[in-house]
């Protein structure tokens, strides 16, 4: 063995998904468009993580009769049909795409998690640009995703 690696074929880097995060934005449709003219057509899942429930819906769980796995199955319900609509964005970019809607305690941990969970070979998300104190003190989601990822996270921008 001469230590040399043969490079992937193209085929090889194209078997592992890319995982698309939608939250049914103009700036997740343009992360989509971005990815398709980076990446090529190829097997993509569309993620939408939601919270199980809002701090509203927390609040209404443990003051009324409403039951709090009903917050979580109508969020779960939601979660599906906004990543409905971002599979069919994808399909039309050229993907082959499946939807995929998920619950969790914060969002970057729910994207973070299913990109392990399918071994993507890359993460795309969209950014919203946040600046100054509003940066501060609310976190990134595209930042923690980069920071926790472990694999390559395709940024989009926002639009200016």
């Amino acid at each position: 063995m001469s230590g040399v690696t043969e490079p992937m074929s193209a085929t090889a880097t194209r078997c592992e998904p890319i995982l698309i995060c939608y939250e049914d934005s103009p700036d997740a449709v343009r992360a989509i468009e971005a990815a398709a003219a980076l990446l090529g057509p190829r097997r993509a899942v569309v993620v939408d993580v939601l919270p199980w429930m809002t701090p509203a819906e927390s609040m209404a769980a443990t003051s009324s009769v409403v039951p709090g796995n009903a917050f979580e199955e109508l969020n779960g319900a939601e979660a599906r049909r906004i990543a409905g609509r971002g599979a069919e964005i994808a399909r039309s970019a050229g993907f082959e795409a499946e939807p995929r809607g998920e619950l969790a305690s914060a969002t970057w941990e729910g994207i973070v998690g299913v990109a392990d969970e399918l071994d993507a070979a890359v993460i795309v998300i969209g950014s919203r640009g946040l600046m100054g104190m509003k940066k501060i003190f609310d976190a990134s989601i595209s930042q923690q995703v980069a920071e926790h990822a472990g694999r390559p996270v395709l940024i989009m921008p926002p639009q200016r």
